[in-house]
C-alpha cells in the first residue's frame, strides 16, 4: 500500500514539474512575442513618418510606449510621437506629448531636446506680433530655460538666436503701439512704450528709433532738457544712423536746408568733374 502511495506522489510531482516547464516556455514565448510587437510597432511608426502619415506614425509610437513602458524604446517613442505631430504643424498635439514626456521622464538623456522642441512649437506659431503675444512669451520662457539649464548643449546656441528674434518682435510691437500713441498725442503712453524698448530690448534694431522718438516726444511737449538728454545718448551710441540725423534736425531747423544745399553743391562739383573728364575724349 505504501508502495502505491509513494508511486502516486512521484507521478503527481512529475506532472507538476512538467506543467511548470510548459508555463515557463509559454511565458518566454509571450515575452519574446511582446518584444517583437514593440519593435514591429516602432518600425511601422518610422515608415509612416517617412511616408508623411504623421497621425498614424504618432499612434504607433504611442503603442510602443503602452506595450512596453519599461523598455528603452518607450521614452524614445514618446519623443518620436511629439516630433511626428510637429512635422505637420500639429503644434498643440506635439506640445501635449512633450509636456507628458517631461513629466514622465524628467531625467532622460534627451530631456533638453524635449524642452527645445517645445520652444520651437511655440516659436513657429508666431504669425502676427500684434496678436500672438502668448506664443511669443511661451517661446521666450522656454528658450530662456534652455540657456539657463542646458547652456552647453547644441540647443543653447539656437535658443540664444531665437531669443534675439523674439526680442526684435516684442520691440516691434512696442514701437508700433508707441507710434500710434504719438500720433494720437497721448504723450505719456507713447513715452512709456519707447522707454520699454530702451529698458528691456536695448539690443534690438529698434533702439535707435526709440531714442529718437523719445527726443521727438519731449521736444514736442516742451521738455527740451529731457529731449537733449536722449539726443546725446542717441548721438553717443548711434551717431552714424539716420535717426540721429533726424534728431539733429529737430534742434537745428536750418539743418535740412543746409543739407539740401550741400548736396546741390556736391552735384554741381561732380558735374564739372565729369564734363572735364568728358573733354579728354573730344
Amino acid at each position: 500500500m505504501l508502495f502505491f502511495r509513494a508511486l502516486y506522489l512521484i507521478f503527481l510531482l512529475l506532472i507538476f514539474v512538467s506543467c511548470s516547464k510548459d508555463n515557463t516556455k509559454i511565458s518566454v514565448i509571450k515575452e519574446k512575442s511582446l518584444e517583437l510587437q514593440v519593435l514591429e510597432a516602432y518600425d511601422i511608426g518610422k515608415d509612416a513618418l517617412e511616408g508623411g502619415d504623421v497621425l498614424y506614425a504618432a499612434k504607433k509610437f504611442n503603442e510602443v510606449e503602452t506595450l512596453f513602458p519599461q523598455s528603452e524604446l518607450a521614452p524614445k517613442s514618446a519623443l518620436m510621437a511629439a516630433y511626428s505631430y510637429y512635422t505637420q504643424d500639429y503644434y498643440a498635439d506635439s506640445i501635449a506629448e512633450l509636456e507628458r514626456f517631461i513629466k514622465v521622464y524628467p531625467y532622460h538623456k534627451d530631456i533638453s531636446y524635449a524642452h527645445y522642441l517645445m520652444g520651437i512649437c511655440f516659436f513657429e506659431q508666431i504669425v502676427d506680433e500684434k496678436k500672438d503675444l502668448q506664443s511669443i512669451k511661451n517661446a521666450k520662457i522656454k528658450f530662456d530655460f534652455i540657456l539657463r539649464e542646458y547652456p552647453n548643449t547644441e540647443y543653447a546656441l539656437d535658443s540664444e538666436f531665437k531669443i534675439s528674434l523674439i526680442n526684435d518682435i516684442l520691440a516691434s510691437k512696442e514701437m508700433y503701439i508707441g507710434r500710434y500713441y504719438f500720433e494720437k498725442k497721448k504723450w505719456i503712453s507713447a513715452i512709456n512704450r519707447f522707454r520699454t524698448i530702451i529698458d528691456d530690448y536695448d539690443t534690438t534694431i529698434y533702439t535707435a528709433e526709440a531714442l529718437h522718438r523719445l527726443v521727438e516726444v519731449h521736444y514736442t511737449i516742451g521738455l527740451i532738457d529731457e529731449a537733449e538728454k536722449y539726443a546725446q545718448l542717441l548721438g553717443y551710441n548711434y551717431g552714424s544712423t539716420e535717426w540721429y540725423e533726424n534728431t539733429y534736425s529737430l534742434f537745428d531747423k536750418d539743418y535740412k536746408i543746409r543739407k539740401k544745399n550741400r548736396f546741390k553743391d556736391i552735384k554741381k562739383k561732380n558735374k564739372k568733374v565729369l564734363e572735364k573728364f568728358k573733354g579728354l575724349f573730344e
